[in-house]
């Protein structure tokens, strides 16, 4: 009887619809395995073709790809340890979210997911259909039980596994990142184990996609819910975990433990790893912006130059009449603690150009939020040649608090392919500026120290569109604005219940009003990173033309 069974753990970062490069990290990740002797080796639910492919996973040629590359893997990876790995599987007219083990040369045998998620960024119901539950397979003479991500977050799946004789249940996930993830995993596994008795493996993949990004954060727990190893967080590794079996069955020998970072850290990580990988994976290199001497400009930029290295990033300053001496300087001071490039264009010739166009048409008419926009409109296109001309992404800046009541301009200042701030309130980019001021982390490519300069994180917000201009002259103050944006969007609370906590019910009318106004600005906006459970985007669908207003 086999007393010692060695599993490598491989926590990787896989990209959609890159089927060849997909398996080749799975071969690498088995030779390695197999030099390492290990008995098998794990990858993460649907690791063949990448995760989330949405409706991708829905073109009979991608699966049939798909399916292929699996069956050549297996092929490839004959004499060594066994491979498990995620991809779709096909019966007939319907098509599943499956977990093959590979070993001996063929498919030794295929899990299909029982629970699929259809709730926030998810919607696997669209595009999979939901398996019976299967018993354990064996491997080395060892009843393994793999519940497939969801699975896991119910007790029933694990429960017939452990009832039909499996010893240890490895779980391969695709779960993305949100804040107090890993706490949640966590209690849910625990739960597992305690039900159960019996050790888990909770295998997850990194790397961003989108707007979501996948944090890792791989676990193993043995009988009673007693940590045993703690992967970390965003990084990719391989770890052989040891199991031996005693009188009371199975446990895993104590591997490393990872400290999971706290969530100011793990949101800047987060942005920045989701950045660089949508970058990579779209096929860019460099990126740009345009640097306005403000906060939020100033954050992204550090984010692309820890993401990207400075080399790679441009920043522009598109000053107008109405660009203060301080903005100019803070920009220039910025770019130069981070090493980045910043050129220079003025947009004041452009603007004379624009208005004498249309000054026939508006003859008569005062200015105001017209001309304001034209500036940023601008700029976008401005920004937009640059990209265009030397190959470079554009980076739009956009808050989440911005972006929920609609205070950025459509084709201006939202122009760009990629934000990584979207989901982060104004409140807390104060607190994410000091951060990364006061720490520097070997995954950052940018320098260490003040790389946004102290004047930026204190002065007030401006849009700087005209004369003595301040965001709260339009806004509530950022603490109160984002304090009923909290209340409406990520709480769903009604008005009435907003106004009990003691804010003023003008004020929360007005937000509220902006907040559904906005909406076919976010439509068209530049995807971003998801931080929360309530970003803009899958995880908030609401209609553009609505007309429904909270009056309790």
């Amino acid at each position: 009887m086999t007393d010692t069974f060695k599993l490598r753990l491989a926590q990787l970062n896989p990209t959609v619809g890159a089927i060849a490069a997909n398996v080749a990290r799975a071969k690498a990740a088995w030779d390695s395995a197999k030099a390492a002797g290990a008995d098998m080796v794990a990858l993460t639910e649907m690791f063949v073709t990448g995760y989330q492919t949405q409706d991708l996973i829905l073109k009979p040629a991608f699966v049939t790809a798909a399916v292929a590359a699996v069956a050549a893997l297996a092929a490839d990876c004959a004499d060594g340890p066994a491979l498990g790995i995620g991809g779709p599987v096909r019966h007939g007219d319907r098509l599943y979210n499956g977990y093959y083990v590979l070993d001996g040369g063929r498919i030794h045998a295929r899990v299909l997911k029982h629970h699929l998620p259809n709730d926030a960024v998810f919607d696997e119901k669209r595009v999979f259909a939901a398996a019976d539950v299967h018993g354990p397979y064996v491997v080395r003479g060892v009843r393994i039980g793999t519940p497939i991500c969801e699975d896991a977050w119910h007790p029933d799946v694990a429960e017939t596994l452990a009832e039909t004789g499996a010893e240890i249940l490895l779980v391969p996930n695709g779960s993305p990142y949100h804040r107090g993830k890993p706490n949640l995993r966590l209690n849910l596994m625990v739960s597992r184990v305690v039900e159960t008795g019996l050790p888990l493996v909770y295998l997850n993949m990194v790397g961003g996609q989108d707007d979501q990004v996948f944090d890792g954060s791989s676990m193993v727990l043995n009988p009673g819910g007693r940590l045993m190893a703690q992967l970390p967080q965003f990084d990719e590794c391989e770890v052989m975990v040891t199991f031996r079996r005693g009188a009371d069955g199975w446990e895993a020998e104590p591997g490393v433990i990872e400290e999971i970072p706290p969530i100011g850290e793990a949101d800047y990580r987060a942005c920045v790893l989701a950045l660089g990988d949508y970058m990579r994976k779209c096929g860019f290199g460099k990126a740009l912006l345009g640097l306005s001497g403000g906060i939020d400009s100033a954050i992204v930029a550090a984010m692309a130059v820890d993401a990207l290295g400075p080399e790679n990033v441009r920043c522009v300053m598109l000053p107008s009449e109405f660009t203060s001496a301080h903005s100019l300087e803070d920009a220039a001071a910025a770019a130069k603690a981070l090493g980045c490039r910043l050129d220079t264009v003025p947009i004041s010739s452009a603007q004379g150009a624009v208005a004498e166009a249309l000054g026939p048409l508006f003859a008569g008419t005062e200015p105001g939020i017209t001309e304001e926009n034209i500036q940023s409109r601008l700029r976008g296109l401005l920004l937009m040649a640059v990209s265009n001309k030397f190959g470079e992404m554009l980076l739009t800046t956009g808050n989440k608090s911005e972006m929920a009541v609609g205070y950025c301009t459509i084709y201006g200042d939202m122009n760009g392919g990629y934000n990584p701030v979207k989901d982060m309130y104004k409140t807390r980019m104060f607190l994410t500026a000091k951060w990364r001021n006061a720490n520097h982390r070997p995954w950052m490519k940018g320098p260490a120290g003040e790389v946004i300069p102290a004047r930026i994180i204190e002065k007030p917000p401006s849009a700087e569109l005209r004369a003595n201009q301040r965001d709260d002259d339009s806004l509530p103050p950022y603490e109160l604005l984002d304090a009923i944006l909290e209340c409406l969007v990520e709480k769903e609370m009604a008005v009435a219940e907003i106004v009990a906590q003691g804010f003023d019910r003008a004020v929360v009318k007005k937000v509220e009003h902006l907040l559904y106004l906005a909406e076919y600005k976010r439509f068209q906006s530049a995807p971003g990173v998801r931080l929360t459970q309530k970003a803009f985007w899958l995880d908030r669908r609401y209609p553009i033309v609505n007309r429904w207003r909270d009056d309790s």
